[in-house]
């Protein structure tokens, strides 16, 4: 048995990525707290940097089998790997549009990096924990950077209520994930994923260990958005600044989704004829929540809220469809998902009127005359995610779909078949008003670090992800195939 300095020595390069992401956070708020305002642009550049270079050193450092650190408190494998490349590319993209959208802004402020950053870093925790101490810390670091970002604007009302309901009911998920896993440890004996997969095959537990893993899974739906725990996602997505609102519908739910693979198909996964009943109940409510919720949203904030609640739904039907399928279905649906949301909330954010934001479907009315640019990529990004062929939504669909049939499912992939027919009439509604609908006054031309972005997104949802689909999948299937 190595002792703490051996494996201090051999965990700090394992954890790499990690270290990079704190090297920026704190070297950035003293940086901050020294040049103040001025500091808030280099800052954000550093922190998208920091992010990239995080992110893609979790690629290229990938272990050819899953790396036990710092005594077995976190892994480093193949579902970490997937997930910390996703949650960088997300962070650093909206980090991006964060820059361009507070630059000249009085909420211009040098936390909103460091927040973004130490986020990151929280999610990065969560699809690495080996244990329910590690994944409690993983998750209250990020939902704290969270409640901060989503009441930014102290001035505004919304915002200031939106980071209210976020805290509040956050705290309550919170409060569920600390019983459910007192219940965990209680019933088992050990907070090690190991040792509990050992008490669980073994039979101990019963009843109480199941409340307790029920309570987190509920704690984990709350932070997903999945229904019925979604009450704080539409209000908070209207109030909370709109490249806030795309970091929250991003970057956590990879973290979420990951973090509940690993949960499911790690020490619990003895017990998979008992919690498969309970996320397919999480699957079919929010899609189908998410999808009708949406048809009476006239706020495209609100309706990208209920959007993200019935993919969520899309994501929990691939994660139900056993080890061997069930994790890697979710992973792509989640990495075709990413960029066209990411694009979408770019264009939201261009939306401004006399210097003023607009937010409503109405506001979008006749673009195709004046922005026909900025109408084409609306297409093209709604389509992906209404899951029309032969954008990455159609394929990210298929995957799940297919995942759920092979696992005996076939009554949720219909459910989520009607699902994605209601979803693409409140997609097609806002089409409708861009193509169709007589001309409102024009929008304020958008930055082009919006543009960028918004068309890199529409780039990846078609056609370069279709291209690069066979290396997703196989990146997919390498990765649960150094986790599980």
């Amino acid at each position: 048995m190595i002792g703490p300095a051996q494996d201090l020595a051999f965990s700090l390069p394992h954890f790499g990525p990690e270290l990079v992401l704190v090297g920026f956070a704190l070297s950035a708020a003293v940086i901050g707290a020294w040049g103040g305002e001025r500091s808030f642009r280099p800052l954000s550049f550093l922190g998208i940097v920091a992010l990239l270079v995080a992110g893609g050193w979790a690629i290229v450092a990938r272990p050819d089998a899953p790396v036990a650190i710092f005594q077995g408190v976190l892994v480093v494998d193949g579902v970490g790997v997937f997930a910390k490349a996703l949650i960088a590319f997300a962070a650093a993209a909206t980090l991006a549009l964060g820059s361009d959208y507070f630059g000249a802004a009085k909420d211009r402020r040098f936390e909103y990096p460091v927040l973004v950053v130490l986020a990151a870093l929280g999610m990065f925790v969560m699809v690495s924990s080996q244990d329910l101490i590690s994944l409690y810390v993983g998750v209250e670091l990020q939902s704290l950077c969270a409640y901060v970002l989503a009441a930014w604007r102290r001035d505004d009302s919304r915002s200031s209520e939106a980071g209210l309901k976020y805290f509040v009911l956050s705290a309550l998920a919170s409060g569920l994930l600390l019983y459910g896993a007192s219940f965990v440890y209680g019933f088992t004996g050990s907070v090690r994923f190991d040792a509990i997969a050992e008490a669980v095959a073994q039979g101990q537990g019963g009843v109480g260990l199941l409340f307790g893993l029920v309570l987190m899974l509920c704690a984990l739906g709350f932070k997903m958005s999945a229904a019925p725990f979604h009450m704080w996602t539409p209000d908070v997505y209207e109030g909370a600044p709109t490249p806030v609102t795309a970091f929250f519908a991003a970057a956590p739910k990879v973290a979420a989704v990951a973090l509940m693979a690993r949960i499911l198909y790690d020490p619990f996964i003895a017990l998979e004829s008992q919690w498969l009943q309970v996320v397919v109940a999480l699957s079919a409510i929010s899609m189908v929540w998410g999808s009708f919720g949406a048809l009476m949203q006239t706020s495209l904030k609100r309706l990208m809220a209920y959007s993200s609640i019935a993919n969520m739904g899309f994501a929990l039907m691939g994660l139900v469809a056993g080890a061997d399928a069930g994790p890697g279905a979710a992973l792509i649906y989640l990495a075709l998902y990413l960029p066209a949301t990411i694009g979408v909330f770019a264009l939201i954010m261009s939306m401004r009127r006399a210097g003023e934001p607009v937010e409503t479907i109405a506001d979008l009315a006749g673009l195709a005359r004046k922005r026909p640019w900025m109408a084409t990529l609306y297409t093209m990004l709604l389509f992906s995610l209404a899951g029309i062929p032969p954008f990455a939504g159609f394929i990210g669909k298929l995957v799940v779909f297919q995942a759920a049939v092979a696992a005996d499912l076939a009554w949720l992939a219909v459910v989520g078949g009607i699902a994605a027919v209601v979803a693409a009439g409140y997609y097609l509604r806002i089409l409708a008003s861009i193509w169709f609908s007589p001309a409102a006054e024009p929008l304020s031309p958008a930055s082009s670090t919006v543009m960028t972005m918004a068309s890199a997104a529409a780039l990846l949802s078609f056609p370069i992800l279709i291209v690069a689909l066979g290396a997703i999948e196989r990146w997919a299937a390498w990765a649960i195939a150094r986790s599980f």
